[in-house]
């Protein structure tokens, strides 16, 4: 079917969120050198992803949260019933290499870290929406209000961590751990961990559909699970 598509087209072209950049660095590489087709994956900030889909540009595949995808479902952006889960992932707590490094294994001891903090970054994806959740549940929400440096869309918190502009910096495990200046305390404590899966669609009109199945067929493999857990993701 990949080669009889050839004559039509000899790219799929795709967005996704930050959080699938890496992970998917290694699945597209993969699939390429398999099959010897190009596939090209822009990575940004996953609200402006979304935005971009639904005005219309041309992607043949988009990769996003999961409720984001459905979204776009809704919207008649992707195909209906052309939604495949990719990974699970998990959100994890950084500080400045170097730095102190305080007690996060518990959720008394996180909300004790976080009320100390000086400084707080989370990102606007559904992660950093379910961690503002979790502060007005604990009661702090107004405390630290005033300490929330709120990550442009596109910008890895941990960035801004490695710089000494936070202090105390929440994103996706898969963005911290290959980032330098960084040291990962680790993942939340189980009890408040907030898990995102990450699903693709195929875009609506997209001329590739049968190209992007066989892509994300790939990409759920048994040989894409050690690449999804050594990028700090579990499959879906």
């Amino acid at each position: 079917m990949l080669t009889k598509l050839s004559a039509m087209k000899t790219e799929i072209k795709g967005i996704s969120s930050m959080a699938m950049r890496q992970v998917l660095a290694e699945l597209v590489d993969a699939f390429q050198r398999r099959t010897g087709w190009r596939v090209a994956i822009e990575s940004v900030g996953g609200v402006d992803a979304a935005r971009r889909v639904q005005a219309g540009e041309a992607f043949d595949v988009v990769i996003l949260a999961s409720d984001a995808i459905d979204k776009l479902v809704a919207a008649g952006c992707v195909q209906a019933g052309s939604k495949v889960d990719l990974v699970r992932s998990g959100v994890a707590v950084a500080v400045r290499a170097e730095a102190r490094q305080p007690d996060i294994s518990t959720e008394a001891a996180l909300r004790q870290a976080v009320l100390a903090a000086r400084s707080i970054s989370y990102s606007t994806g559904p992660s950093g929406v379910a961690l503002a959740r979790l502060f007005e549940r604990w009661g702090i929400a107004g405390e630290i209000q005033g300490r929330i440096v709120q990550a442009p869309p596109g910008i890895p918190v941990g960035s801004l961590v490695a710089r000494g502009e936070v202090e105390l910096g929440f994103q996706q495990f898969s963005e911290l751990i290959n980032l330098e200046g960084i040291t990962v305390l680790g993942p939340l404590p189980p009890e408040i961990q907030i898990i995102t899966t990450f699903s693709a669609g195929v875009c609506t009109g997209s001329p590739m559909a049968s190209a992007v199945r066989a892509m994300l067929d790939d990409m759920n493999s048994p040989e894409a699970m050690e690449v999804k857990r050594r990028q700090g993701m579990e499959p879906a």
